[in-house]
């Protein structure tokens, strides 16, 4: 079995961008946390509720009120309230942080789409609903140790995957040109970078951290492309001076961010 598992994902620009697996060790600790934090959260409620039924018992006794229909409803309230915060907690923090959870933090891996994008709500949502029935008999770990794309069944239904997290880049995480600078300049007076959206920008970002690793034939393709992708989403007909794509893609990455300061 690999202990890094590596998979290549294409996003909706054609480009693709190599990820590594989260693997199983990783998503039992972020699991171990994050039920820890559920188990302190399920025992409070219980307590309250406990505190909550002996009092409103005590005072429907004192006012001599037939409540022989209102034990059943103490309990099977918590039960939903719990479930839903359950469920809640997971769909919450995966869609608040990007694909995290605190256990997944901790853990430094993330829950994103086949595509490379963040995780939406409804499939967080969808994820975990399912993950009672991935918990039962573990099925959620036999799926994840024996397919090679390590996905439990709320990931097959979701269509998401886990991988490791990286650290957000910085220009200081990659070697920018100086022109790259001098064409941001130039971009941001007549180019619309409120349409470059936040995903789109990422895939930007992710070329650029990744482009080092890749061969010189297949960097100068997925330039190319990624260069027409972005002038399209911009309506950018004619660059004011004429840039290589890589340098183009430098001056756009350097332009959204100031644009978004």
């Amino acid at each position: 079995m690999k202990y890094f598992n590596r998979i290549t994902l294409q996003t909706p620009e054609s480009v693709e961008l190599e990820f590594t697996l989260a693997g199983i060790g990783s998503r039992i600790l972020a699991l171990l946390i994050d039920y820890a934090l559920l188990g302190l959260f399920l025992s409070a409620l219980v307590l309250l509720w406990v505190f909550f039924s002996y009092q409103l018992l005590a005072f429907l006794d004192s006012l001599k009120v037939n409540y022989s229909g209102l034990q059943n409803w103490l309990i099977a309230i918590p039960v939903l309230i719990g479930f839903a915060g359950f469920v809640g907690y997971f769909v919450f923090f995966e869609t608040l942080w990007r694909g995290q959870t605190p256990g997944k933090r901790f853990a430094k891996i993330r829950v994103i789409q086949e595509d490379g994008r963040p995780v939406n709500l409804s499939q967080a949502t969808l994820r975990a609903l399912l993950r009672p029935l991935d918990d039962f008999l573990w099925l959620g770990f036999l799926f994840i140790v024996l397919g090679k794309r390590e996905k439990r069944l709320g990931d097959w239904a979701a269509s998401t995957v886990v991988v490791q997290e990286e650290q957000p880049v910085t220009t200081a995480d990659f070697i920018l040109a100086p022109e790259a600078q001098e064409g941001a300049e130039q971009l941001l007076p007549i180019v619309d970078f409120s349409k470059l959206l936040p995903d789109d920008f990422a895939v930007v970002r992710e070329y650029l951290r990744r482009r080092s690793l890749m061969h010189d034939e297949a960097r100068e393709e997925t330039s190319r492309r990624l260069a027409r992708q972005v002038k399209a989403i911009l309506s950018i007909a004619q660059l004011p001076f004429d840039m290589a794509p890589d340098l183009f893609l430098e001056a756009v990455y350097v332009a959204y961010q100031k644009h978004t300061r």
